[in-house]
């Protein structure tokens, strides 16, 4: 194949995964928050958001944090975080056509504020509503089913939990 013909021929990048950041945001009663997706009613997750370039997943976590919910870094603390936690997309995902999924760093953080310190109505809103549970109460069905096994993990590494 001459090398003019290996020009004209369209290669498509390799798509790699989306760095990303979540948020496991924990009150002292052991309760996390969780938020329902505005654009799929019962379709509940932790806040979480890709990783721009020349950020960490720590500036990620708050300011994706701050961009998702309206919480200021100053109502919660990082107590611990894990890395490495990976999904594939569904090829019904907007972001499948760039990404072959996810590479998820979570962060469990202390929250020291009060539910009005949590602002759905952002300048591009993604929840519609969020609440507290006991992570025992999480019901994996809530997320789609292309996400369980990373939730499967989070609440194993996280809380010692087996949500299957």
């Amino acid at each position: 194949m001459s090398n003019s013909s290996k020009l004209s021929q369209k290669q498509e990048p390799k798509k790699v995964y989306r760095q990303n950041a979540a948020l496991i945001l924990e009150r002292k009663d052991r309760k996390i928050l969780i938020c329902e997706r505005l654009d799929c009613k019962d379709a509940w997750q932790f806040p979480q958001g890709g990783v721009d370039e020349g950020e960490n997943p720590m500036d990620a976590l708050y300011r994706e944090v701050k961009e998702e919910i309206g919480l200021h870094r100053k109502y919660y603390k990082v107590l611990d975080y894990r890395e490495g936690y990976r999904y594939k997309f569904d090829q019904r995902h907007s972001k499948s056509k760039y990404y072959l999924g996810q590479e998820q760093t979570y962060f469990r953080c202390r929250f020291s504020g009060k539910n009005k310190n949590i602002d759905l109505n952002t300048k591009k809103p993604e929840f519609a509503n969020f609440s507290w549970i006991l992570p025992e109460k999480f019901n994996l069905e809530w997320v789609p089913d292309f996400k369980r096994r990373v939730y499967i993990e989070v609440f194993f590494d996280f809380y010692d939990l087996d949500i299957t």
